[in-house]
């Protein structure tokens, strides 16, 4: 079932969806005063215009490619990897072990299924890449999906109502613009172990610099937000303007960071000097959705361990989703 929206003499309302096993509509999608609003300002105090060109509702029989790179979209029996914008750049293939598979989505009753696949006999690349961060390790068993936003845009306020992979895999909604990179979240969606179990509920964020740091964060936050993130679905909203940003979790503020506590932060954690400043995120940005494997947490080995949380009608398919209903961005209107 689509969400949809009526634009009347009086504002309406998104019809729930009461079939069991679906998105249940959130207040977030009350349309006031002809206008889709962040959910922490259904008053609309921020003067917000949605930006459709880099916000989707996923409501369509197909995703709209003018508006995401689909990565690893298949070639002659391969996955192909070159950027539609960008073509003399190398594409990221993934997190080893996992790589991006083109095929691993779904878009069904308005939801964006992003898929980890336990798929052994994928034409795997034959690359081992040195990462930045972690091990170098080949390309074997595990396939996900990457989506990057086509167009970019700068300062706003960044929505999404998601539902994490109840796996030992990171969900992730992020972005990179010209030598940095802001990660809204990486959910690691199940914590195996005694050293790992506070993994599920803990969100994680950071600024990242990649022109003088080699994408380390020159700030980053972890907090446990007191419910597994792969549990349910949730909304995720985040403020950023040239001042700093607020982060908000169901519409209620979590945290305020300005752009002097990010510097003081990185002059007290990395190798800068006096000058550097650690608010890098000024520039126009491009969303990021994609799923990876952080080794260093764990990770499955086998499609037992893939699917260990999976209810028992679906252990036997080898897929577990990552949900998404929106991603949605407001600007400040002019």
């Amino acid at each position: 079932m689509k969400k949809i929206f009526f634009f009347l003499i009086i504002p309406g309302i998104v019809l729930p969806d009461s079939c069991q096993n679906k998105k249940v509509k959130h207040p977030s999608s009350e349309v006031i005063n002809n206008q889709v609003l962040p959910l922490s300002d259904q008053e609309n105090n921020g003067n917000w215009l949605l930006n459709e060109e880099v916000s989707d509702e996923f409501n369509d029989s197909e995703i709209d490619e003018e508006k995401w790179y689909i990565v690893g979209k298949f070639k002659n029996g391969k996955p192909f990897y070159k950027h539609p914008d960008k073509p003399q750049t190398k594409v990221w293939k993934g997190r080893a072990p996992s790589q991006f598979s083109g095929r691993n989505y779904r878009l069904e009753d308005g939801i964006l299924n992003l898929e980890v696949r336990w798929e052994p006999d994928f034409p795997f690349s034959e690359e081992i890449r040195v990462p930045v961060f972690g091990e170098a390790m080949p390309y074997e068993n595990i396939t996900t999906a990457c989506f990057i936003g086509r167009r970019e845009f700068r300062y706003g306020y960044v929505e999404i109502r998601s539902k994490s992979a109840d796996t030992q895999v990171t969900s992730a909604f992020w972005s990179t613009g010209r030598g940095i990179e802001m990660d809204f979240f990486e959910s690691f969606g199940d914590g195996v172990g005694l050293d790992k179990q506070h993994l599920d509920s803990e969100l994680w964020w950071s600024i990242r610099d990649w022109k003088q740091l080699r994408g380390k964060p020159t700030y980053t936050e972890r907090k446990d937000i007191g419910f597994r993130m792969a549990e349910d679905f949730h909304v995720y909203g985040f403020e950023w303007n040239e001042k700093g940003v607020k982060y908000y979790v169901d519409g209620k503020l979590l945290s305020v960071i300005s752009a002097e506590q990010v510097t003081k932060w990185a002059k007290q954690n990395r190798d800068v000097d006096e000058n550097y400043n650690g608010y890098v995120a000024k520039v126009p940005i491009h969303l990021w959705l994609d799923m990876e494997i952080f080794h260093w947490n764990g990770y499955p080995k086998s499609k037992e361990e893939l699917e260990a949380n999976s209810p028992d009608d679906q252990k036997e398919d080898g897929v577990v989703d990552y949900q998404i209903d929106y991603v949605r961005v407001w600007q400040k209107q002019v």
